[in-house]
């Protein structure tokens, strides 16, 4: 057999178990499949550094199927290559409950899926987060230790989506030459030819953006290979433009739009058997296809082990490990306890942002695996601290990355360094524009990795600007996404501690919601335990009390005030602070009755909408806050001008007394 039809029947194996699969299971995209198979045989069985025996090896190649609708493709190629999870059976269970085989590439189902890809664009985004954590950490440990390809294959949907721009414009600008993009260039979406909606000059855009770019057949595997190499060789990254036929093969559906996102159907199976010479059965991948792809998997075993042994000689061996399996040091947890007795003492009355800070110079003094950074708000957000040296494009030493006014595409590509290992990103952002960047906050929820977001500027408090930049329903909005904590700390004290909890999980996202004016200290006394971490606790007032008050962040200072103006009238009022709906919803039903308490009226109060307070004052319960979107004006008046005052509360209460 030459090389060339070796190629085609490893390349054919691939098109046969996604169209196959798609069949079974009556639902699915075989067209991707079809017509990406060349370049994936070419770079898996050739040039994508990797080992399915150690899927997790830390210097492996990434590769990231941006087009996850296609997932089949990488479906059969880690079945093909011999990783042991993705066996025949799963490949036939495709879209089946419970099965690895999910519509889309979802993390953690399977090893070798390096993100959950899906929502067009989002894969793209992320390999430039992959691609900055293989330079930062190849600056950091050195190229024996770190020195790998980010490999990314997009459709023109992904081309298309907004964010794209976004990942593009900041690989470019970072020089990030690791990273190389196969476009699959096949001119069809769903409804059809992508002229339809599109003439994007797609070579003339990359370029623009200071990408190297090289056009070639995708269906020719020697001009596959050059580009690679070529690729590889290049100083900016690098875009390859493979021209495909979607559903390449299949005789009458083959580049059309009819081949997307359909099965083929038995027919158009059994002609396109006939027209690529492939006798065998569904599922059926024969040894002398079988076998040579089993080689291409075993291919990296040798660098792999080559590795572990610079590693084992590695005076970087133990803090390499340790950044890696995603512990932070020991000495962690006493530097935040020590900062909370500084705070318990000096009483301050700060912004939470501030407060942010502030505990953000204790972190970034103890945790050299923080990667800082802003959508260009650093001075706002205050993310940068004494330890924070710039990234630049010819410099990487430093801690903190500018992100530029790309909140969607910072969201996504915090995802892809996350996902890399040995970094945790947090970037900053105002919680209005929160809503820019909900894609990849729910995917990081989805996929269950830490990343955390700053988002100051939490409410009407933002005042002047106007309701643009007055977050509302934002708050609810997240609170709302599955896995997501999202912190609204009252004070200093609080900030410290969400900051202890979002860089201690391994498995969640975390946001802080943080205030623009100052706010007083609620906890004047310092506990070694972490009271955040129950996610509500009664902060003031005994189980006699007739007014529960439910608050969180700015507004547990109005509830206190509001207790105070209540215990004049001789009413005995309770105040509990909720810094973390999500983590209160983990613990017991005990503690969560005692929190709740048995209080005659139960009042919320929030510069937000009521949603999702109900949980904790009941459909009868007062809520103070947000009725509508708010106005320009001081934020001192426009808490006034919506009633989000102690007195307000007060009344109110009262009122409801009877």
């Amino acid at each position: 057999m030459t090389s060339r039809e070796q190629h085609d029947r490893m390349a054919n194996a691939i098109r046969f178990l996604s169209m196959d699969a798609v069949e079974k299971a009556n639902s699915g995209h075989p067209g991707l499949p079809m017509g990406a198979a060349d370049v994936a045989t070419v770079l898996f069985s050739k040039y994508l550094k990797f080992d399915p025996k150690a899927p997790h090896w830390a210097d492996r190649d990434r590769f990231i199927l941006s087009a996850g609708h296609g997932s089949m493709l990488l479906y059969s190629l880690l079945y093909l290559t011999g990783y042991e999870d993705m066996t025949i059976d799963e490949i036939k269970n495709f879209r089946q409950l419970h099965s690895k085989t999910a519509g889309h590439p979802e993390y953690g189902h399977a090893t070798g899926i390096e993100t959950t890809t899906g929502p067009l664009g989002q894969g793209l985004a992320n390999s430039v987060g992959f691609a900055l954590a293989e330079r930062k950490l190849a600056e950091e440990f050195g190229s024996d230790l770190q020195s790998h390809y980010t490999y990314v294959l997009a459709g023109d949907g992904c081309l298309m989506e907004g964010i794209s721009q976004e990942a593009i414009a900041l690989a470019g600008h970072l020089k990030l030459n690791k990273l190389i993009v196969f476009w699959d260039n096949n001119s069809i979406t769903i409804d059809g030819a992508v002229s339809l909606s599109d003439s994007t000059d797609q070579i003339a855009r990359f370029k623009s953006v200071h990408w190297n770019t090289i056009e070639i057949d995708g269906h020719d595997p020697e001009a596959i290979g050059q580009a690679i190499e070529a690729a590889q060789k290049s100083d900016k990254p690098t875009l390859i433009a493979a021209k495909t036929t979607i559903g390449f093969g299949a005789p009458n559906k083959g580049g059309t739009h009819k081949v997307h996102g359909s099965p083929l159907g038995a027919e158009e199976i059994a002609a396109t058997r006939k027209a690529l010479d492939w006798p065998w059965e569904a599922f059926v991948i024969p040894d002398e296809v079988l076998n040579p792809w089993r080689e291409a998997g075993a291919r990296g075993a040798s660098a792999r082990k080559e590795w572990e042994g610079r590693l084992a000689a590695s005076s970087h061996k133990a803090e390499f490990e340790r950044r890696f399996a995603g512990d932070v040091p020991a000495s962690f947890g006493a530097a935040i306890s020590g900062h909370k007795k500084k705070l318990a003492e000096a009483k301050a009355s700060v912004a939470t942002r501030k407060a942010s800070e502030d505990v953000l110079e204790v972190v970034n003094g103890v945790l050299p695996e923080t990667l800082g950074g802003s959508a260009d708000l650093t001075p706002s957000n205050n993310t940068k601290t004494s330890q924070m040296k710039s990234i630049t494009p010819t410099d990487f030493s430093g801690r903190y990355m500018h992100w530029g006014i790309r909140e969607h595409g910072m969201a996504s590509a915090m995802n892809g360094v996350a996902l890399h290992g040995g970094l945790i990103p947090y970037g900053g952002g105002f919680l209005i524009f929160s809503d820019y960047c909900r894609p990849p906050i729910r995917l990081a929820s989805l996929m269950g990795i830490r990343v955390i977001h700053v988002l100051t500027h939490d409410s009407i408090g933002l005042g002047e600007d106007g309701p643009t930049h007055q977050p509302v329903e934002q708050m609810a909005a997240l609170r709302a996404i599955p896995g997501l904590v999202m912190f609204r700390p009252a004070d200093a004290t609080e900030t410290a501690e969400a900051w202890q909890l979002a860089l201690e999980a391994k498995n969640h996202p975390s946001g802080l919601a943080l205030t623009r004016q100052n706010l007083i200290a609620a906890r004047t006394e310092f506990t070694e335990e972490n009271l955040t971490a129950k996610g509500a606790y009664v902060l003031s007032g005994g189980d006699d009390a007739a007014v529960s008050l439910f608050a969180s962040g700015s507004e547990v200072e109005i509830a206190l005030k509001a207790r105070d103006l209540l215990a004049e009238k001789g009413i005995a009022a309770r105040v509990v602070s909720v810094p973390a709906v999500a983590l209160f919803e983990q613990q017991s039903d005990a503690y969560k009755a005692s929190v709740l308490g048995k209080a005659k009226v139960n009042i919320a109060v929030e510069a937000g909408v009521r949603q999702g307070w109900d949980r904790f004052i009941g459909n009868d319960g007062g809520f103070v806050g947000m009725h509508s979107f708010g106005a320009s004006a001081p934020y001192q008046k426009l808490y006034e001008h919506f009633g989000i005052t102690p007195s307000a509360v007060a009344e109110l209460a009262t009122k409801m007394l009877g």
